[in-house]
């Protein structure tokens, strides 16, 4: 296992490098000049002279290497300099945001697992039956659905109609249920059926028939192909935990939740790059670690992936 381990972490060592690679160049791809970018949202007049200070400044008199290295060492340290718009650092701005993001999320994660899990469950239990067929066409509804759509009807039938929940903000505790519904409805679906498939596909092993045949309880045989079931949906559920955080963009807008979503699209309109940038680096570093993370804990638990690698 440690050896596992150990060439996963040197495996993602060139992926982490590439990374901070193209986030670096995407921004650096656009056609506007950072430093004019810096001089305009700051309602400066940027003459030749004054937009030449700011590049001095900001060090893009530099070449474009020794720039990517600067920065890579600054971003290794907590250091993506500072916003464009309020000159101050990008990391405090983040970390403002970020909790807001944060708990978002881990709502939305543990509505998308308490539904799923129990949908998924009884959907492969009573394969087959009328309420199955019901759920089924109820997740393939929910797969079409964008999230923005969603959202925008949930604020007219439980804001605007029914006055149950605030239509936006971070006011109360109530504030996070309309945003952290709209963002688990996608997720949902996809585990219901991944949860009910991998079930049925289990209840067709040996082992099943193999314990009816000794006379354990259905209950018993049912928890068997539960936990059998779980390899591809928790692999899953790993995968879908920095999607939750990079997917609440949208939702964040929609319901003017003051998280990390919501102040990378604010920098978007403004052209505020370093937050941009950070931003960009932040999620892919936190997908390539969270892929570590599920594929360390399912080697942990499956002794032929170890052997595999």
């Amino acid at each position: 296992m440690k050896n596992y381990i150990r060439k996963r972490i040197l495996s993602i060592i060139p992926i982490l490098i590439g990374i901070s690679f193209l986030s670096f160049v995407i921004i650096n791809l656009g056609s506007s000049d950072p430093a004019e970018v810096a001089l305009r949202v700051n309602e400066v007049t940027p003459t030749d002279e004054a937009v030449q200070q700011m590049r001095n400044k900001l060090g893009l008199d530099k070449p474009f290497f020794e720039r990517y290295t600067i920065w890579l060492g600054d971003s290794l340290k907590g250091d993506f300099g500072e916003s464009y718009v309020n000159n101050k650092p990008v990391i405090g701005e983040i970390r403002q945001a970020l909790p807001a993001t944060l708990s978002l999320a881990s709502v939305s994660l543990v509505i998308t697992i308490l539904i799923s899990v129990t949908v998924g469950v009884l959907c492969a239990v009573y394969e087959g039956s009328i309420g199955d067929k019901i759920t089924r066409g109820i997740v393939f509804l929910g797969t079409a659905m964008p999230s923005f759509w969603v959202g925008l009807l949930l604020i007219w039938i439980f804001s605007v109609k029914l006055n149950l929940f605030p239509t936006s903000g971070m006011e109360t505790v109530s504030s996070i249920v309309l945003p952290a519904v709209t963002l688990s409805l996608a997720y949902i679906s996809t585990y219901v059926r991944l949860i009910r498939n991998n079930m049925i596909q289990n209840k067709q092993e040996n082992y099943v028939l193999y314990g009816r045949v000794r006379g354990l309880k259905e209950s018993t045989i049912i928890k068997h192909i539960f936990k059998n079931s779980l390899q591809s949906s928790i692999t899953a559920l790993g995968m879908s935990i920095p999607k939750l955080i990079a997917g609440t963009v949208i939702v964040e807008n929609i319901f003017a939740w003051p998280g990390i979503g919501r102040l990378c699209v604010t920098a978007i309109f403004n052209r505020d790059y370093p937050i941009i940038q950070a931003y960009i680096l932040i999620m892919a570093v936190m997908f390539v670690l969270c892929n570590l993370l599920v594929d360390v804990f399912s080697a942990s638990i499956d002794p032929r992936m170890r052997k595999e690698a």
